[in-house]
């Protein structure tokens, strides 16, 4: 019997998990309902990180009381495809992290949406995400609190300890600080190029973040 294209290679050295695509999760990290978290490759799970897998879209049944519809069942996603919390590609999930989809109540009970995150996140350690959106090349300090259905475009900076309100949408190349958030300033033309482009550059906020993640045992 083959095994799936997804299947862990597990190892008996070293803290992390290596996927076939690349990705590198602790042992020390806390996903639950695996079944509903996909990552794209390349991504890394650092130690205490949660992930929520388990709060995911269930079944509705259709208006004229027939069979039930099915919603999407994946909860947390890394790469692009249709599902509940998507994070695509080349993203450092910084330890004692918290990932879990927006919930609001609808039709008198609690309801999951969909989380899609990008290329090339970084967020820091003891962060809470339930942002509807994070686009690619977004760096997220330490402390943050992204509340639930905000969206953040590309190539922000969410400075530490920063508390992005509820439905805050954030325009590209924002720098947003303070609790609650608020746009202070833009990042600026070539903002996370430069670096990170080889073995034993330093890597910059925004740019590529590949060699980080290889660099991570």
């Amino acid at each position: 019997m083959s095994r799936p294209a997804a299947a862990a290679r597990r190892t008996h050295k070293g803290e992390y998990i290596e996927t076939d695509t690349g990705n590198k999760i602790s042992r020390k990290s806390h996903i639950d309902g695996k079944q509903h978290i996909m990552l794209g490759g390349r991504t890394v799970v650092m130690a205490g990180v949660q992930m929520r897998g388990d709060l995911c879209r269930v079944a509705e049944k259709s208006s004229d009381g027939g069979a039930e519809k099915e919603g999407p069942t994946t909860a947390i996603a890394v790469g692009s495809v249709d599902v509940e919390i998507m994070v695509q590609r080349g993203t450092i999930i910084s330890t004692n992290s918290v990932l879990r989809p927006p919930m609001r109540l609808s039709r008198g009970q609690m309801t999951c949406y969909p989380m899609r995150m990008g290329d090339n996140i970084f967020i820091g350690p003891g962060s809470h995400i339930s942002a509807a959106s994070i686009s690619s090349h977004v760096y997220i300090g330490a402390n943050c609190v992204l509340s639930p259905f905000c969206v953040i475009k590309e190539s922000c900076k969410i400075l530490p300890n920063t508390v992005v309100p509820p439905h805050m949408i954030v325009p590209p190349g924002s720098i947003v600080a303070g609790r609650p958030g608020r746009i202070i300033g833009e990042v600026g033309d070539g903002w996370g190029q430069g670096g990170g482009g080889g073995e034993g550059e330093e890597w910059v906020e925004g740019g590529d973040l590949r060699p980080l993640v290889r660099s991570i045992k």
